[in-house]
């Protein structure tokens, strides 16, 4: 199984880029706009509960995150790592390595998630983008030298990276996401996400074997997709955290609800309500008001997606 990256949450918000077929979110701004910036705050990744953070709100009895005092604890530490380590290594890996290299490396490693992409469409009878998914898959592996180049998504084949997960799959036939949860190394998830994560991650192994059950090729995959992840999303992470009083609740909402629109189109909800009453429950559920539209497609860390 490819290493997760440390921040999969952030595959929501950037990498490789807006697809021209699929709405970005729009709550980020929303939220961060709402809420005045801390003069304070000299860098809104710092750990909020240390000095010249903003404090951390108390735990609130929030339904679907029955858990949050755990996960506050293990957002705080996250926040720590990335401060201290994390960041400044993906900021170094953007400055060493040519541009040119990483969109290549970025594109070749996003072309071999299509099968697991593939996959899932089939087992979510949704035959046409499974088609369209292996026309992607065939071209970039083929014509595009391994998927280093993505001349799917060029005008003329216009067929961009859509994720898919075994998590969507689980969803689509009624599994609901369980309690809310953020991991160390994995960020934001939900149990049913966990759950789908390690059936994604052994299909090329399973399939294919060498080099995919290579720990060598594990640790690579999983330090240069993480790295590159972090550093192209490192402006809209600040743009995140540099409004929000609350940065784990800011998080938890904006994560959400991509979730919540990711399953709505799964399951063929072409339209839904604009206000999003309980972030927590089941996009299938009866109670549940989420944005409509599809997520943005980049390159998954562990969701999957």
């Amino acid at each position: 199984m490819i290493l997760p990256a440390l921040f999969p949450a952030m595959a929501l918000l950037a990498v490789p880029g807006p697809d021209p077929q699929i709405e970005t979110i729009a709550p980020v701004e929303a939220q961060v706009s709402a809420v005045p910036a801390s003069p304070e705050l000299a860098d809104p990744l710092s750990d909020p509960a240390t000095p010249g953070g903003r404090p951390t709100a108390p735990p609130g009895r929030i339904k679907g995150d029955p858990l949050e005092g755990f996960n506050r604890k293990m957002f705080r530490s996250n926040q720590s790592f990335d401060k201290a380590v994390y960041r400044p290594l993906a900021m170094g890996y953007k400055h060493a390595v040519p541009k040119p290299a990483r969109a290549g490396l970025r594109n070749f490693f996003s072309n071999l998630t299509e099968p697991v992409v593939f996959l899932n469409y089939l087992l979510q009878l949704k035959f046409g983008k499974a088609g369209r998914t292996l026309v992607r898959f065939t071209v970039n592996s083929t014509l595009g030298v391994g998927g280093i180049l993505d001349l799917a998504r060029t005008e003329g084949i216009n067929i961009p990276h859509r994720d898919n997960s075994f998590g969507n799959t689980l969803a689509r036939y009624g599994v609901g996401p369980g309690p809310y949860l953020f991991l160390p190394f994995v960020g934001p998830t939900t149990l049913r996400d966990v759950l789908g994560g390690p059936v994604d991650g052994a299909v090329l192994p399973v399939a294919i074997g060498k080099p995919f059950t290579d720990w060598r090729y594990q640790v690579a995959s999983g330090a240069i997709t993480g790295l590159d992840l972090r550093a192209e999303s490192d402006a809209d992470l600040r743009a995140l955290f540099s409004g929000a009083v609350d940065p784990y609740a800011t998080l938890r909402s904006v994560w959400l609800q991509n979730r919540a629109a990711e399953i709505a189109e799964i399951r063929h909800r072409k339209s839904a309500p604009t206000e999003l009453d309980d972030p927590m429950e089941d996009p299938g559920g009866a109670g549940l008001h989420d944005p409509s539209g599809e997520p943005a497609a980049h390159i998954p860390a562990t969701s999957p997606k």
